[in-house]
């Protein structure tokens, strides 16, 4: 359910030059974001209004709010009661953008391992100091799962299960960029393993199991070297996958 929006004003927008005018407006568009004159949930004037202020046309305009729209900063919706809207963000937009530059090779295999390695240790690392009751019990179920999915020989849900694992325990951390970039690194590690293919680990999930038990004993060192290991031992597994499929 979508809380009451508040609706911004134009005051202090400025006109802006018809050469590549929708790039203006859209970095004036982010000064207020970053001032906080605008704030999430907040609705943009009409475009009429909008336009106006910024003294273009309304194409121009709707150009400049389909930009951040795709920078996942602009909510447009359609109707009576819509129009654009600044988004509450959840990092789709940076999620996308580092799958994208994974597809292109901008981000190599090892690249992607390595990463997965320093962020997954400290966010075990974090989460087992910060974790609350809720969190333990969603990792447990996610735990459970995996365990149901092996035993049914469903490998696919398996691995979707094992990738929603890692966004457990980075939301568990409370810190919006630690989720953010393990959410990109599944991503990433999704595009990853199709390529490829998935095959099951049996060192994964006992290694769950005791990553939990040091979770509930709020050990942050056993919790980060448990993790590591884990992930150092499917960093060899899949670069050596990847290497053979060369």
């Amino acid at each position: 359910m979508r809380g009451a929006a508040t609706e911004a004003g134009t005051r202090g927008f400025r006109p802006v030059a018809a050469r590549r005018a929708f790039e203006e407006i859209a970095r004036q568009i982010r000064e207020r974001l970053a001032s906080g004159a605008l704030k999430a949930g907040d609705r943009l004037p009409p475009e009429r209004e909008l336009a106006g202020a910024f003294a273009v046309s309304r194409n121009t305009l709707r150009e400049a709010l389909r930009a951040l729209e795709i920078a996942g900063l602009v909510e447009l919706r359609k109707g009576a009661a819509g129009g654009a809207f600044i988004r509450a963000g959840g990092g789709e937009a940076a999620i996308a953008g580092l799958a994208d530059l994974f597809r292109l090779g901008a981000i190599r295999p090892e690249h992607l391992t390595e990463a997965r390695i320093i962020v997954g240790t400290e966010v075990a690392r974090l989460a087992s100091r910060r974790r609350r009751a809720a969190d333990l019990a969603a990792l447990e179920a996610n735990v459970r799962a995996a365990e149901e999915a092996t035993a049914r020989g469903d490998m696919s849900a398996r691995a979707e299960i094992n990738y929603e694992f890692h966004r457990l325990l980075a939301r568990a951390t409370g810190n919006p960029v630690l989720i953010v970039l393990t959410d990109a690194l599944m991503e990433m590690t999704r595009h990853f393993v199709n390529r490829i293919g998935y095959r099951p680990n049996r060192y994964v999930l006992p290694s769950r199991r005791r990553l939990l038990a040091h979770l509930k004993a709020r050990d942050a060192a056993a919790a980060a070297r448990e993790m590591e290991t884990m992930l150092r031992r499917l960093q060899r597994w899949h670069l050596g996958a990847y290497g053979r499929g060369r």
